[in-house]
C-alpha cells in the first residue's frame, strides 16, 4: 500500500458509544455499534481525508473490573494498566474488523490497523496523591472496605448509589508510540491507536518503563497526538451536534464558530459540564492554540458534514 496525500483527521470516540443500551452491553452488541460508527468513518475517507482513530475504554475497562472482581477469591486481580492493554486489544480487533469490512464494500483500497500505545505519565503528578476517577463496580459499604483492605484500594461513597473504587487520573506528557503511528499514517494506514487515553506508564528512577493504576484521559490524549501529527482537524464526538452555553435554561444558544479565547472564557464561567463536555473543549483549545488546526464537537452522525462545516461547534484560532 502506497503512502497517501491529504489532509488528517483524528477522530476521537468514547467508549460509552459503543453501548446502546444497558439491555445492549454484550461484546456482540458492542461489535454492532462499532459496525455502524465504520460506516461513519469510511465517509471520511471517501470526503478526502486521511483518518486516525481512538477510542475511549470506560464502561469496558468497568466491565473488566467487575469480572476481576466476581473472581478475586480465584484469581488475582487484574492491574488497570493490563485491563487497558487488553481492551486496546479486544477493542483495536473489533475496529479493525469492521473498517475492514466497510472498506471492502465501498471499494476504499486503505488497510486499517491497530497499534497497542503507551501514554507516558508524570510520576509526580499530584493526581497520584489525590485519587479521583471512579471505576469498577458499584459496592456496598462493607464490600468496599473489604476490598480497601485486601487489595490497598482507595473507596469513596458515591452518594446515592454506593461505593466505588477511585484511581488517579495523572495528565498525558507524551506518546510512546508516536514515532511509530506516524510512519504508519504517512504510509497510507487507518490507524486506531490510544484506546483508553493509552496504557499509563511511567519511567522510574533508572529510566524503565513501569505500569500505574491509573487512568488516563482520552481527550487529552487526542489533543496531544494530533498536535504532533499537525493533524488539520480534531473531532471529538459526542452526544449531541453542536455545544451549547447556558444549557437547559430559557437563554441556552447552540455554538457554531467559537475562538480559542472564546472558549477558554466560557470553560471560566464553568459552561460545561467538568466530566463530560469541559475536558473535550480544553483539548481542542490546545490543539488548536498549538498545532493551529481545527478543533470540533458534533455527533458521530455528522462528522462529514462537520468536515464540510456545516455541522458542529469549530473551535478556531483566536
Amino acid at each position: 500500500m502506497s503512502a497517501v496525500n491529504g489532509k488528517l483527521a483524528v477522530v476521537g470516540i468514547g467508549g460509552n458509544a459503543l453501548i446502546r443500551s444497558q439491555a445492549h452491553l454484550s461484546i456482540q452488541d458492542q461489535y454492532v455499534m462499532v459496525q455502524e460508527l465504520s460506516e461513519h468513518l469510511a465517509g471520511i475517507l471517501e470526503e478526502g481525508w486521511n483518518l486516525l482513530v481512538v477510542h475511549g475504554t470506560g464502561p469496558q475497562v468497568g466491565f473488566i473490573l467487575r469480572r476481576s472482581e466476581l473472581a478475586i477469591n480465584e484469581v488475582t486481580p487484574v492491574p488497570m494498566d493490563y485491563a487497558g492493554a487488553d481492551l486496546q486489544g479486544g477493542m483495536g480487533y473489533m475496529f479493525v474488523k469492521a473498517l475492514n469490512n466497510a472498506f471492502r464494500r465501498r471499494k476504499i483500497g486503505r488497510e486499517p490497523i491497530a497499534v497497542l500505545t503507551l501514554t507516558l505519565v508524570d510520576r509526580d503528578d499530584p493526581a497520584f496523591d489525590r485519587p479521583s476517577k471512579p471505576v469498577g463496580s458499584v459496592m456496598t459499604k462493607e464490600n468496599a472496605a473489604d476490598l480497601a483492605s485486601r487489595c490497598g484500594w482507595i473507596v469513596e461513597e458515591d452518594v446515592g448509589r454506593g461505593w466505588r473504587r477511585l484511581v488517579p487520573s495523572p495528565k498525558p506528557r507524551a506518546i510512546i508510540e508516536i514515532e511509530s503511528i506516524r510512519h504508519l499514517v504517512e504510509a497510507g494506514y487507518v490507524v486506531i491507536a490510544c484506546g483508553g487515553g493509552g496504557i499509563p506508564v511511567i519511567r522510574n528512577a533508572e529510566g524503565d518503563l513501569e505500569g500505574v493504576e491509573a487512568v488516563v484521559d482520552k481527550d487529552l490524549t487526542c489533543s496531544i497526538l494530533a498536535r504532533e501529527l499537525k493533524a488539520d482537524l480534531l473531532i471529538l464526538p459526542t452526544s449531541v451536534e453542536r455545544v451549547a452555553v447556558n444549557f437547559s435554561t430559557p437563554e441556552q444558544r447552540w455554538l457554531d464558530l467559537i475562538t480559542v479565547t472564546e472558549a477558554r472564557a466560557y470553560c471560566a464561567q464553568g459552561q460545561f459540564a467538568e466530566g463530560s463536555m469541559e475536558p473535550k473543549v480544553r483539548a481542542l483549545v490546545e490543539f488548536v492554540e498549538q498545532a493551529g488546526g481545527i478543533g470540533v464537537i458534533t455527533s458521530i452522525s455528522c462528522m462529514t458534514e462537520a468536515l464540510r462545516g456545516e455541522a458542529g461547534t469549530r473551535v478556531l484560532p483566536g
